[in-house]
């Protein structure tokens, strides 16, 4: 049976409201069947410095998707050791479910990128790419984008981070329940 799945990508380091609302807004502007979350290895556009293991983000994503009979976890990168490049992530999970069809969401800031993604062409061919707005960014691209507006809500992980290790509150940045999972774990300098 054909599927039309949403692939939403990241470190989520950790995963927080403004990750849900996109996938949501996606979820139901394409009337998708489901949306997987796709924790990355290393993205190859940044350096990541790991702030916890695979093991905690894969947790704390159960822990913010639950109730949410739509959204899972694709854990295909985690799989694999090194660099990931979405060519070959899709390649992977196209010949895994070569049914589906996979609709890859990514922010305003990576549709600017696009031009520098490895094996962007034959990617384009592969797949569909939903473009999200983002502030100070544009939706605009020579290559076939669809684009969805969702609410800007200016919440980074690396933010939740930060306020995390100073003592400041992150009520309301992310669900509860990965909220309790930092306390409890003594994530990022909690």
């Amino acid at each position: 049976m054909r599927k039309k799945i949403g692939i939403l990508g990241g470190t989520f380091d950790p995963p927080h409201l403004g990750h849900l609302i996109i996938a949501n807004e996606v979820f139901h502007r394409l009337e998708l069947d489901e949306i997987q979350f796709m924790p990355n290895q290393e993205p190859p556009h940044k350096e990541r410095e790991s702030h916890t293991s695979n093991r905690d983000r894969i947790r704390m994503l159960e822990l913010a998707i639950q109730g949410n009979p739509f959204f899972s976890i694709e854990k295909i990168e985690l799989e694999r050791k090194g660099r990931s490049f979405t060519y070959d992530t899709m390649k992977m999970l196209m010949e895994r479910n070569p049914e589906n069809e996979y609709y890859f969401i990514i922010g305003a800031d990576m549709v600017e990128y696009l031009p520098n993604w490895h094996q962007v062409d034959e990617l384009m061919k592969m797949i569909k790419f939903v473009g999200v707005n983002r502030p100070n960014y544009e939706l605009e691209s020579s290559y076939p984008i669809i684009p969805i507006e969702v609410p800007f809500i200016e919440i980074s992980s690396s933010m939740i981070r930060k306020r995390t290790k100073n003592g400041e509150t992150i009520n309301y940045l992310l669900p509860y329940g990965v909220i309790n999972y930092i306390e409890e774990n003594q994530l990022y300098g909690s």
